[in-house]
């Protein structure tokens, strides 16, 4: 089945971890976090150094180690993170990407566009501290 928008397990991950991590009252490993969301200890790691290296989180060894914030709640959006893993979202007009188009007019009416605003706009009003208690 076809999606019109489809968001990475990747991006997805990172987000949900976030979440987690922001609600949590103790430093969550990864462990945690795979159970948590049903992906492979190895994606998450990954996952979450990436985080850490971009600075959302601090990352402590040992028995009580695991992920923290570094950030508040409040400071980071779910666009920060979707875009810290997936990169920039570009304000395209071509959903191909051609420089020229061979029409007079955009076959898609422009909701390629649209669209993407319209993402970006509500992943950046969305803040971990929207989703947490």
């Amino acid at each position: 089945m076809s999606k019109i928008i489809s968001i990475s397990e990747a991006a997805s991950i990172a987000i949900h971890s976030m979440v987690l991590v922001a609600g949590s009252s103790e430093n969550l490993n990864v462990s945690k976090i795979s159970e948590r969301t049903g992906a492979s200890r190895h994606h998450v790691a990954k996952i979450m150094q990436r985080l850490v290296k971009e600075g959302y989180l601090n990352s402590n060894r040992g028995p009580s180690g695991g992920f923290a914030l570094r950030l508040t709640s409040q400071e980071i959006s779910l666009l920060d993170i979707y875009e810290t893993i997936e990169g920039k979202l570009s304000d395209t007009n071509c959903p191909l990407e051609h420089p020229v188009c061979p029409f007079d007019k955009c076959l898609m009416g422009g909701i390629v566009t649209k669209m993407t605003q319209e993402f970006k706009d509500y992943m950046s009003k969305q803040k971990l501290s929207d989703y947490i208690n």
